[in-house]
């Protein structure tokens, strides 16, 4: 019986072969390879989705906020404390105003840079430009929330070098920070209250925050009817999160934005070995600017206009020495630039964008701001968004 013919394939049905498994296995990585770009283009795409609510979340946080516990007393006829000199120390060490630099990103443009000028009472305040990667602004954020309500109390009698006299001490309480401020008198002073005496109609202000003063002293103020006291809220050990927020954002040279705590609470109050640092809140953030909202005196706590923080009268040092411009911000527009961590070999972006296209300040002028000098091969996303300030919106008269 013969057996069936074993024949080996022939060269042509080998190379056949091998040109197919060749097509198969190049189409299969090629497939393979468009779907891992997809899915680090769609992650980074996320990711950078993620970091853009975080902060938005962090920053339309502490805007709402802006002048609460303070605004209240620009009442009529006087603005308060609005555009004091902000005064503060604890344990015999004085911080505001900064004897120097403030820590990285806000170390070498804010305010003019080391050492800078002195920081005045303000809801919000945008310096443009003064980020240390020079091309984001630096936002200011300054409010309280007082046990008081944020009602204003006059100095009742002669105090001292640590204590206050009020016409009631109803609303006080251990712990409270409170302002020390007089019509005319350009500096103001940060106190915080160590005990309340009801029968004495008393307050002595020396603990963690105690600030005697410099160029106005404590006891110059306590002892004049003319003062006045403005719970701004409670920075007691242990207690977490303060109810206070007088903070700046900034980004810096490593595309991280930061916020930096005036008060320093971490570590003057609650104790953490912190130092006079800046916080990383996120990461790949490119650039971060902002516009003022305003209104007019005739409209007021109705959005007119914008206004860019290098229009003239609205660059920081104004703003903080207007109380009249202060009061007519009644919203904030942020634009933030997020970039993706997937480096793409090909060129899948632009190399510039543009914030708040299309908007417009109060003489015509179109104020779109350019973002420019981006690596191509990186994805990136501009988010905006615009926070009404309610305190002031209030304040002036609005809904």
């Amino acid at each position: 019986m013969k057996r069936p013919s074993q024949r080996g394939m022939t060269m042509i049905e080998l190379l056949v072969a091998m040109a197919i498994g060749v097509t198969v296995t190049l189409a299969v990585s090629t497939l393979l390879v468009a779907s891992e770009n997809q899915k680090r283009s769609a992650t980074s795409t996320n990711d950078a989705d993620q970091t853009a609510v975080y902060t938005f979340s962090e920053i339309d946080k502490a805007l709402r906020a802006a002048g609460s516990g303070f605004v209240q007393s620009a009442y009529s006829g006087s603005q308060g404390m609005l555009g004091c000199r902000l005064n503060m120390a604890s344990q015999g060490v004085t911080f505001m105003p900064h004897p120097g630099a403030y820590p990285a990103p806000f170390s070498n443009y804010f305010l003019g840079g080391a050492p800078p000028a002195a920081l005045r009472l303000a809801p919000v305040l945008i310096g443009a430009n003064q980020s240390d990667n020079t091309t984001s602004d630096v936002l200011v954020v300054m409010a309280g929330s007082g046990s008081g309500g944020g009602v204003t109390r006059p100095v009742y009698g002669a105090g001292s070098n640590i204590q206050l006299i009020l016409e009631n001490t109803v609303g006080f309480h251990p712990s409270d920070v409170v302002l020390l401020s007089q019509p005319g008198v350009p500096d103001c002073l940060i106190e915080q209250v160590n005990a309340v005496l009801p029968t004495t109609l008393t307050m002595n202000v020396n603990i963690s925050y105690y600030t005697p003063g410099t160029t106005t002293t404590l006891t110059t103020l306590a002892s004049s009817t003319a003062s006045v006291v403005t719970p701004l809220g409670n920075e007691a050990l242990g207690s977490s999160p303060s109810n206070m927020q007088f903070e700046m954002f900034g980004v810096g040279t490593d595309n991280t934005l930061y916020s930096y705590d005036f008060m320093q609470n971490a570590t003057l109050v609650q104790g953490l070995p912190l130092g006079d640092v800046a916080l990383p809140i996120a990461d790949q953030v490119i650039q971060m600017n902002a516009l003022y909202g305003v209104s007019l005196p005739a409209t007021p706590a109705v959005f007119n206009n914008w206004a860019r923080p290098t229009d003239t009268g609205y660059d920081i040092i104004s703003v903080m020495n207007n109380t009249a411009t202060q009061l007519s911000i009644v919203a904030v527009r942020v634009a933030i630039v997020v970039r993706g961590e997937y480096y793409d070999k090909n060129a899948v972006s632009p190399t510039s964008l543009t914030l708040f296209s299309g908007l417009v300040n109060g003489a015509g002028t179109h104020i779109d701001k350019p973002v420019t000098g981006l690596d191509p091969h990186y994805r990136y996303r501009v988010y905006e968004f615009t926070v009404p300030l309610r305190d002031m919106i209030v304040l002036a008269g609005g809904p």
